[in-house]
């Protein structure tokens, strides 16, 4: 068995599965397998599959559902441990990652590093996520794992089943959060750059963040009391006013008035 299978989808995205291929056939580290899933491109990327196909270990293309779709695909293929998901336009962080993170013999659910993200004005922001073995309900309610930095035993998905491919953003997150919450999966953080993250991404975009909201409520409240949802909202609240020293005033003044009133109703009852 291999330690490693890489699945990478595209569609018509033919610049940035050029930046993927290069990093990828550049890793001094071999002990991988390499999957291609393409939705039946037509800018060209069908050539470049045929120019590199002997790198790949198994390449489609054909029309799919979506993201999800696509990623179910090669999860069903895939035969290594540990599984990667680099998607088109996504880039190994150096040409000797795979073989840092692979040093050691890891026996855990997850294996998680940091991204980079690199914004449309070419600036780069690290990314180092939750960065601890130890995260809470809150830890992935808030911030989730990067899924381009996130190495996931190929065991999970034969005991949890495939991403739902009836989301169309948030699919990874679901996986994350009901293995890590509901199965106590365990986690490996180590400190290293794993990837460049494309920031184009359609789950980036600023017209589907309100889809991914209301994808993301809609999951919360199926399993998730209310009170824990309330609970955490107020909480992200709470945070951000913490963050500047006027908004902390005018809050705790706010919380004052809250309690005198709460006792003077209570004495009048």
């Amino acid at each position: 068995m291999k330690q490693l299978s890489i699945i990478t989808i595209n569609y018509n995205n033919k610049s940035g599965l050029q930046k993927t291929i290069d990093s990828v056939i550049q890793q001094t580290y071999t002990q991988y397998e390499w999957i291609i899933i393409d939705g039946d491109s037509t800018d060209g990327s069908k050539r470049l599959l045929t120019k590199y196909s002997n790198y790949f270990s198994h390449c489609i293309s054909e029309k799919d559902k979506g993201i999800y779709d696509a990623m179910n695909k090669g999860i069903k293929i895939a035969s290594g441990k540990y599984l990667l998901f680099l998607n088109s336009g996504d880039y190994l962080y150096e040409n000797t990652t795979l073989e840092k993170v692979f040093s050691k013999n890891y026996d855990v659910d997850y294996i998680n590093g940091n991204i980079v993200k690199v914004l449309n004005n070419k600036i780069v922001e690290y990314d180092y996520g939750i960065h601890s073995e130890n995260i809470t309900c809150f830890d992935l309610l808030k911030f989730g794992l990067n899924h381009q930095s996130t190495f996931i035993n190929k065991k999970l998905f034969d005991k949890y089943g495939l991403y739902d491919d009836k989301l169309k953003l948030i699919s990874d997150w679901k996986f994350f959060f009901h293995t890590m919450i509901f199965g106590q999966c365990s986690l490996k953080y180590i400190n290293l750059n794993i990837a460049f993250f494309d920031i184009s991404g359609r789950s980036n975009n600023k017209g589907n963040l309100s889809l991914h909201r209301k994808e993301k409520e809609e999951y919360l409240n199926s399993v998730l009391p209310s009170k824990i949802i309330e609970d955490y909202k107020f909480t992200l609240c709470y945070n951000e006013v913490r963050k500047y020293k006027l908004s902390r005033i005018l809050f705790s003044l706010l919380y004052r008035i809250v309690i005198i009133y709460e006792k003077i109703k209570f004495k009048h009852n």
